[in-house]
């Protein structure tokens, strides 16, 4: 049973309940109900092309239909490897409409890192940026792939760039080279689109069924795959709603700048701004170029993004003289956000920026600073509706630690996933008698907020993306220069982590980060390859011979 009183309780922002009622509604459900309230609204603005809801529904359903004929159903699951463009969200909603699962996959992953996730989902059908369609088609050997849809993303552009694109220029050329390639022996798009609407007959998804798949690597390096169910997210999705009573349904312009194969640029972005109605402003990529424009042509109401976002934008818009007044509503995760920052971005806006905190595994917010001017700078917030935290001992995680004492962040709630797809021993260990364990280390004070202290897990993030340093030291090991390696994260003032890597060379060898930096692109993507090398003669190990990477990072910090 929830927790009745909390000690967080009273740091609610006015309006937002400790609890809430949930039904059986799906993400299907959800959209077609925006459909028919909004059908005349503004849906998705890509560069400044628009759709409408009607419009949106039609071809969801279109897509719907032709993925139908391709064999998707039921509990299939399909690829979708995009940025973010309205073919990305249309073919995110026709795959659900078929009580099938998405798999979002980041389109700048080589074949190497796409290989397992492949394998273990076993999607025969995957919809892909045609730039990376020869990257794809290399998983057809050693996976259940069996059709390829290639997405161009100049289709989606308004009438003027496009046109712009075929003026026989070196610099319109190289523009529409960065945006699409040939993708031969694919199925195109239009295709899918070109399909007659799904019968409206055709079952329809249950909230048990899995909605999402995301792909995370924890501290093993090994991808987990990690199943969001429709009644996960729809949590989600309410209880963020609830948390900002200040947005209205159907008047509102979110900024999707973050990814959606990211679970909060999904969550907090698309699948919010759609249960509100909302215009979800579609950017393939966060160039401040991009979201200045974006910001120009109709300044958005609800930003959610990473410090290193918000700071492009302020310091830009002042650069440029663009205002950015009437952004009331901003949420901030994956990485500290700098009190100085909220100082300048609150001053520019006239709006909030708030601080909050999830995991792919809990859909992904649990805790959030309320968005009133109570929110506090340097906390990641109190718990959501319905959330019940533990802190406890991380020796002991029976024992609950006192208030303002150290412990491991434990968490129920019902955006919490079940477990890791096929990992029986990996969910056990990630769970504790039914608690979800974070892995974060955190404080709670007497008002219920969270402050994180340490980390548990040595992920590093860089930017808002996770990197898994054994994953990059696997690679760097098979070089021929290197005997061992440690990589570790070490701290900007942005908040935001630099990949750093420690190297023991073979006797003889020096030290040439260029060579090595180039070896690990052709395996990475580049977020993931170290902006550093360190040679170092030793690594320090521990008793069991394991690399102890918290001293690393001190060694490293001292340098």
């Amino acid at each position: 049973m929830p927790v009745q009183h909390p000690v967080w309780a009273s740091s609610y922002g006015p309006g937002v309940p400790l609890h809430l009622e949930y039904d059986d509604s799906t993400l299907t459900d959800q959209l077609d109900a925006t459909v028919a309230r909004w059908p005349d609204r503004r849906a998705l603005d890509f560069l400044g092309a628009g759709t409408t809801w009607a419009e949106f529904g039609e071809r969801v359903n279109r897509v719907a239909e032709g993925l139908r004929r391709l064999g998707v159903s039921a509990g299939d699951s399909v690829a979708l490897i995009m940025p973010n463009c309205p073919q990305n969200v249309i073919a995110f909603f026709a795959v659900l409409r078929l009580g099938a699962t998405v798999v979002e996959h980041n389109p700048l992953y080589t074949a190497g890192e796409l290989r397992h996730p492949f394998v273990d989902h076993a999607a025969r059908v995957a919809i892909v940026w045609d730039k990376v369609v020869p990257v794809v088609e290399a998983l057809r050997k050693t996976s259940s792939l069996e059709h390829v849809v290639a997405v161009d993303l100049t289709t989606e552009l308004p009438l003027r760039k496009r046109l712009a694109l075929r003026i026989p220029v070196a610099k319109a050329r190289a523009a529409r080279a960065q945006l699409t390639s040939p993708a031969p022996g694919a199925m195109p798009w239009r295709d899918l689109v070109a399909s007659t609407p799904l019968d409206s007959s055709h079952p329809r998804p249950g909230a048990g069924d899995v909605a999402l798949l995301l792909y995370t690597s924890g501290t093993t390096g090994v991808p987990k795959g990690v199943p969001l169910r429709h009644r996960n997210l729809v949590a989600n999705v309410e209880q963020g709603r609830a948390w900002v009573p200040g947005l209205e349904e159907g008047r509102e312009t979110f900024l999707l700048a973050l990814p959606l194969f990211h679970a909060y640029g999904v969550t907090v972005g698309m699948l919010l701004g759609t249960r509100m109605g909302a215009t979800l402003v579609l950017l393939p990529k966060p160039e401040i170029g991009l979201l200045m424009d974006a910001i120009e042509r109709q300044v958005p109401s609800f930003v959610p993004a990473v410090p290193p976002l918000y700071e492009r934008i302020v310091t830009e818009a002042k650069r440029r003289g663009v205002s950015v007044h009437g952004i009331r509503y901003s949420l901030s995760g994956a990485m500290p956000l700098p009190a100085e920052l909220v100082e300048r971005w609150e001053a520019a806006t006239g709006g909030l920026l708030v601080e909050g905190y999830g995991l792919t595994e809990t859909s992904p917010v649990i805790v959030g600073n309320p968005m009133t001017g109570d929110r506090r700078p340097g906390s990641i917030g109190v718990p959501f509706p319905d959330v019940e935290v533990r802190v406890a001992d991380a020796d002991d995680l029976d024992r609950e630690v006192a208030l303002g004492e150290r412990g491991e962040l434990l968490v129920r709630g019902p955006q919490v996933f079940d477990g890791y797809r096929g990992m029986p021993a990996e969910t056990a260990e990630a769970f504790h008698d039914g608690w979800f364990r974070t892995g974060d280390i955190v404080t709670m004070d007497e008002h219920g907020f969270l402050t994180i202290v340490d980390r548990i897990k040595e992920m590093i993030i860089t930017g808002g993306f996770n990197v898994y340093p054994s994953e990059v030291e696997a690679v760097l090991r098979s070089h021929a220069a290197v005997l061992d390696v440690a990589v570790v994260g070490l701290l900007h003032a942005s908040g935001s982590e630099e990949v750093v890597a420690a190297v023991v060379l073979a006797e003889g060898i020096d030290l040439v980060p260029d060579s090595l930096r180039a070896y690990a692109r052709e395996s990475l993507t580049a977020y993931k390859v170290p902006r550093r090398f360190v040679a170092v003669e030793l690594l320090p190990v521990n008793a069991m011979g394991k690399v102890v990477r918290r001293e690393v990072a001190a060694a490293l910090k001292e340098q």
